[in-house]
């Protein structure tokens, strides 16, 4: 018996290596602001965090992207429209902050000081979500004079983020989530409640993809219990 226990143990174990021998790797294109996140959610995937207009772009030139999760309706709405992904899904929300460097050299209190001469700004470029929502909002806020003092627009997030924790900005715009990872090196300034937009995450499944029964169940489970408390606990809001 003890002998016929072991041989089914190895069996099964054997099965079971199998069964994830078998399982394809998926390509998810991902929004840079869930850089840490998603491989918190799921670790098997292998990921491409990049500006989700950059991606979208890829994935219309035929890039074999299996799941495409984006930092704003915008790109995956356009897909879905042109036929080339399922329809997409909103997973989770975020909203928009303004840092400086811990130091803050140009001594910024609140989002009116930006204009003031000497100010070193950093933002996104134009059709990179975090640069359409932070000119979004400084225009409800009649603030789009202090985009003269913006010194550079870059292509993701996170680039927006390094350029302010190391000191080569005074303040910069971001999401709320990308905070933490380097709260040790930026301070966050208040914003106006009411003036900041509210940032939706949707994911789809792009028809470039060879294994789309795989990718709908990643995207499915970006509403499951588990990833949504990842989610949570990274500071996205939820849907």
């Amino acid at each position: 018996m003890i002998r016929a226990a072991a041989v089914l143990a190895a069996a099964l174990v054997c099965a079971g290596a199998a069964l994830a021998a078998s399982r394809p790797t998926l390509n998810v294109f991902a929004a840079a602001s869930l850089t840490e996140v998603f491989p918190q959610i799921d670790k098997r995937p292998h990921y491409q965090f990049a500006g989700s207009d950059q991606l979208e772009f890829q994935i219309q030139q035929g890039a074999p992207a299996d799941v495409f999760a984006a930092a704003s309706p915008k790109y995956p709405d356009e897909l879905y429209a042109a036929g080339q992904c399922s329809k997409p899904v909103v997973f989770a929300t975020n909203t928009v902050v303004l840092i400086v460097p811990r130091a803050n050299p140009a001594h910024i209190r609140t989002i009116a000081d930006l204009g003031r001469d000497g100010v070193r700004l950093v933002i996104g470029a134009k059709g990179v979500p975090i640069g359409d929502y932070t000119r979004k909002m400084l225009a409800a806020l009649g603030l789009s004079g202090v985009l003269a003092n913006v010194v550079s627009e870059e292509t993701d997030v996170k680039l927006v983020v390094a350029k302010v924790a190391f000191g080569e900005a005074d303040a910069g715009f971001v999401y709320r989530t990308d905070v933490e990872p380097v709260g040790n090196k930026v301070l966050r300034i208040p914003l106006p409640a009411a003036a900041a937009p509210t940032v939706r995450y949707e994911a789809c499944v792009p028809g470039t993809t060879k294994h789309p029964r795989e990718a709908a169940a990643f995207v499915r489970s970006l509403a499951g219990k588990a990833a949504r408390a990842r989610l949570r606990a990274a500071g996205f809001g939820l849907p």
